[in-house]
């Protein structure tokens, strides 16, 4: 097991390199759900408005 972990001798570039990558992906995923949520709400304030002048 301890050899998985060495890589070879690569560990100290490798780990960091899958650390980086796990945090980008973790990072996107946020982001994108927040402007989800920014694209909805600003969808229901449009419609609100649309509703509010066709009275």
């Amino acid at each position: 097991m301890a050899e998985f972990f060495a890589m070879g001798g690569y560990a100290q570039f490798l780990w960091p390199s899958y650390a980086l990558a796990i945090l980008a992906l973790v990072v996107n995923v946020i982001v994108a759900r927040r402007h989800l949520a920014a694209a909805r709400s600003e969808a229901r304030r449009r419609l609100e408005v649309r509703a509010g002048d066709a009275e």
